[in-house]
């Protein structure tokens, strides 16, 4: 599982957890903005704490920095609380989603200043310029985000995001706090020979708070290439496809698949069956193309998601189901291991009407949905044999092996050339 795919399972579990409370705060007729408005003045609460602990404490009393992680993570609640509250509640609007966007910088930006002080007033000048250079990498995690979707370009993920941020800076320093009561908050660690301590108290802050002005500012940067690569392909003609970094990258991508199709399919393991008539699948509107392979019959279909109105859901672009024909032609959702692990995609906007598809199994060989020139229609495209193929039908041949270990002999690519319009079939031996 990659990490934004973990990301959004724990994030779609909190939800599961808070959703009953989100619904409270709508019944009793707390706004989105009133929710975000709160999470603002609790931040402030933390910039008081902290504050107060660097003029009232002492440098080895830290009972202030626990209560300051605390509420740190009381407030980063209210994060997540007030998107929910604008989605259940149906309240979602373009100025609420700034308000929100706003009011998080600040509430970040009170924070560090807090912290900063602290850190400062008590003479923990190193800690404090690490703390300070976090805080650059912070906003600009948030800045190249902004700043890439103004120019029409997604620019999401990387390992330092709001969540993690407030995650981070909240448990260590209510670790922090916790544990300057067990050891001491003047503890010092000192190895025979350094003459400097390798370790105190307060390390448990400091230490966690450097991984996160390396991360965050990583994070920017790898933002930045991101939005660049985006507008690079935005600007690029709609026929041809960058070629793969690797010439060897689609067979291991059939390894691979294989490997978390058996995962997801138990029936693969022992001896397979000779090649069989597939079924074409039909009746299906607005399908892109469908998978099969041995040891049956049962497909899965990859459907354009739109609405009724037959506008895109550019949020969940494309639909993944099975067609389980051994069954009467049973339509099915796919479980929670097919999704996360085989036959499920991700997508992510590069561009208009253009997006990025990546396989669960296997997430290295890019595929494209976008529209073609040719009928205005959106189609999913690869590219296979130094051709650009429009996809119809993607074929999965395997014969024998075992169930971890299947003997996959190569993956066969249907559709038609986005060149020539001709019918084409491309093979990838493994």
């Amino acid at each position: 599982m990659t990490f934004d795919a973990l990301r959004t399972a724990l994030q779609t579990g909190i939800y599961t957890v808070i959703n009953p409370f989100v619904r409270l705060l709508i019944k009793i007729g707390f706004t989105p903005n009133g929710v975000t408005l709160t999470g603002l003045i609790l931040n402030v609460g933390v910039a008081a704490v902290f504050i107060i602990g660097a003029e009232e404490g002492n440098r080895g009393d830290l009972r202030y920095v626990g209560w300051g992680g605390a509420l740190i993570l009381f407030a980063g609640l209210f994060d997540m609380l007030d998107g929910q509250v604008a989605r259940l509640g149906n309240m979602k609007s373009e100025y609420g989603a700034m308000f929100d966007s706003v009011l998080d910088r600040y509430s970040e930006l009170f924070t560090f200043l807090g912290i900063c002080y602290y850190l400062v007033a008590h003479h923990y000048l190193l800690g404090s310029l690490f703390t300070f250079i976090a805080l650059i990498g912070s906003m600009m995690v948030s800045y190249t985000r902004a700043r890439a979707e103004g120019l029409g370009v997604e620019c999401k993920g990387g390992l330092m995001q709001r969540p993690e941020r407030v995650v981070l800076m909240g448990v260590s320093a209510l670790a922090c706090g916790l544990a300057s009561a067990v050891l001491g908050g003047d503890y010092k660690l000192f190895v025979p020979g350094v003459p400097f301590h390798v370790f105190e108290t307060m390390s448990i802050l400091t230490f966690p708070l450097t991984v996160l002005a390396v991360l965050s500012n990583i994070t920017a940067v790898s933002r930045l290439l991101q939005a660049k690569r985006a507008f690079e392909l935005r600007a690029a003609p709609a026929g041809p496809l960058p070629a793969p970094a690797k010439k060897v990258a689609a067979p291991a991508a059939a390894a691979v698949l294989a490997v978390a199709l058996c995962l997801a399919n138990p029936s693969l393991a022992g001896p397979q069956e000779p090649r069989m008539a597939f079924p074409t699948p039909s009746g299906v509107a607005n399908q892109l193309f469908y998978l099969q392979r041995e040891p049956n019959t049962n497909t899965v279909i990859y459907q354009l998601n739109v609405d009724g109105a037959g506008q895109l859901d550019e949020e969940e672009p494309i639909n993944v189901f099975w067609i389980r024909y051994p069954e009467g032609g049973q339509r099915k959702a796919l479980n929670f291991i097919q999704r996360k692990f085989a036959y499920g995609l991700s997508a992510k906007r590069v561009g208009p009407n253009k997006f990025e598809l990546k396989f669960a199994a296997y997430d290295k060989v890019p595929f494209y949905l976008m529209k073609s020139g040719a009928d205005n229609a959106y189609h999913v495209f690869t590219r296979v044999a130094n051709q650009q193929i429009a996809l119809t039908r993607v074929y999965l041949h395997i014969e024998g092996g075992t169930f971890w270990v299947p003997n996959v002999k190569y993956i066969e690519f249907k559709g038609w050339n986005a060149a020539t319009r001709e019918p084409t079939v491309a093979r990838v031996d493994v």
